[in-house]
Parts: structure tokens; sequence; C-alpha cells
């Protein structure tokens, strides 16, 4: 089979897929377009929640690593944003490349002085249980840098098919305060 940098990192997913160039140039500069701006409406009992979808691209990773950023420092959590927008992205990146074309779901909540992400996909369980112990090792080795990171704060992370009647994965990281 024909390897691109792209392509699916799952076995069982055949297609690859080539990237749909941004309009104008090959390269995009970020510059040209809006930036993320979330206010705050000053301090809630909840917390920060939030959520939102994004199309099953690694380019995908930008969006969420901004929007994310830019919720917490209007939040008044910048000690979070770095280790988070970097979990944001790794996830969102590996994710996107363990099933191409679909999309994510992304969740971010800071409740009990702790902040969960929560990065949903739509990739099919594996009845083979060879494909599927092969799957989910290429998941966890494409994320080591995700592990460091969560690892050097303190913080948990994993990974676990999602409920009925929902598919896919859910993956989450958890940092504490």
């Amino acid at each position: 089979m024909h390897s691109s940098p792209l392509a699916a990192l799952c076995p069982a997913v055949a297609e690859t897929r080539t990237p749909v160039p941004y309009p104008g140039s090959p390269h995009p500069n970020t510059q040209q377009y809006p930036q993320p701006y979330l206010r705050s409406k000053g301090r809630s009992s909840r917390g920060l929640a939030m959520s939102f979808t994004l199309p099953g691209d690694v380019r995908s990773a930008l969006i969420g690593r901004k929007a994310i950023a830019a919720a917490l420092k209007a939040h008044a959590l910048a000690p979070y944003i770095w280790p988070t927008a970097l979990a944001a992205t790794e996830l969102i990146a590996v994710i996107a490349r363990m099933s191409p074309g679909k999309e994510l779901y992304v969740s971010l909540r800071h409740r009990d002085d702790a902040l969960r992400l929560l990065v949903w996909d739509q990739h099919p369980h594996h009845p083979e249980p060879d494909v599927a112990m092969l799957c989910e090792s290429r998941r966890r080795r494409a994320l080591w840098l995700l592990a460091a990171v969560v690892d050097d704060w303190g913080g948990e992370w994993g990974a676990c098919e999602a409920n009925l009647p929902q598919r896919g994965i859910k993956s989450w990281v958890q940092l504490p305060r």
C-alpha cells in the first residue's frame, strides 16, 4: 500500500487522503484568518465549559489549539494554556490521522480545580483482535509527546471506546490545578 505523510494510522483504514490546499497558497498565512475571540462574563460557579466540532483533518489541530488557548485566557486560566494547547494539538492531529475525513468533537471543562479535555472521534470498532490491538498500539505510540507532557504536569490521559449508542473512541486528558 502506498504510504504518504497523511495516510491513516489505523491499519483498517485503507483510504489515504490528499489534503485540500488552502485557498491561494500551499502554506497558509495564519495571520490572514481571524483569531478566536472569547469574552469571559465574570467568574461562574460552573467554570469553563466549551465544545466544538472540527473536520477530521490534521490542519484542524491549529484551529483547536487557538480556540482552546483563547478560552483559557478568557477564563483567567493562563497557567493551563501551554500544556492544554499542546495536548489538544497532539490529540486532534493524531486522531485526524486515525479516522481521516470524519468529524471530531472537542470538549473542554474546568471544574473542581481540574481541567478536562476530551476529543471524541468516529473511529470504527475492530472485531478482529489483532487489528484492534495494532490500532490501539499505533494510537498510543503516536501520542508519546502528549503522554510525556501530561505526566510532567501530574495529570492523566487515556482512550476508551464510546458508550452505545455512540461509536468511536473518546480520548481524554485531565490536568490538576
